[in-house]
């Protein structure tokens, strides 16, 4: 019966979850408001993780929050060493996930366009 999930998955998976911890846990920086870890993805040969966080109500920008974490890398990827068993920790690389801010200028169309609809129903335009 062949695995489920690659290792790098596993892996992944593993990183998520203790980096979810130690961000909560080490990451102390108010401008940085509350940091959602929301995917780790590893290269094939486990050599790079890319981290994709979510900030919210952060008082700086995106890009400028990436660069504040990013000053967290040496000591999260030492305490993440000392909690996975792995041969070669990969590189840890912090990306800024837009899913939720595309999620939300999404649904904010989606209900704009409702309304008109509903506005156009009840002047009789609508089909």
């Amino acid at each position: 019966m062949p695995r489920e999930f690659s290792r790098s998955d596993r892996v992944a998976s593993q990183i998520q979850r203790e980096m979810a911890d130690l961000i909560r846990t080490q990451v102390k920086d108010p401008a940085l408001g509350m940091i959602t870890l929301s995917d780790v993805e590893l290269s094939r040969d486990l050599a790079v993780a890319k981290l994709y966080v979510t900030f919210l109500a952060a008082a700086v920008t995106p890009a400028q929050a990436v660069k504040r974490l990013a000053e967290f890398v040496p000591e999260l990827r030492r305490e993440l060493g000392k909690r996975i068993r792995i041969r070669v920790l990969p590189e840890l690389r912090f990306v800024h996930d837009d899913s939720l801010d595309r999620g939300m200028r999404m649904d904010t169309l989606l209900q704009a366009l409702s309304h008109e609809r509903d506005a156009d129903d009840r002047d009789g335009t609508g089909e």
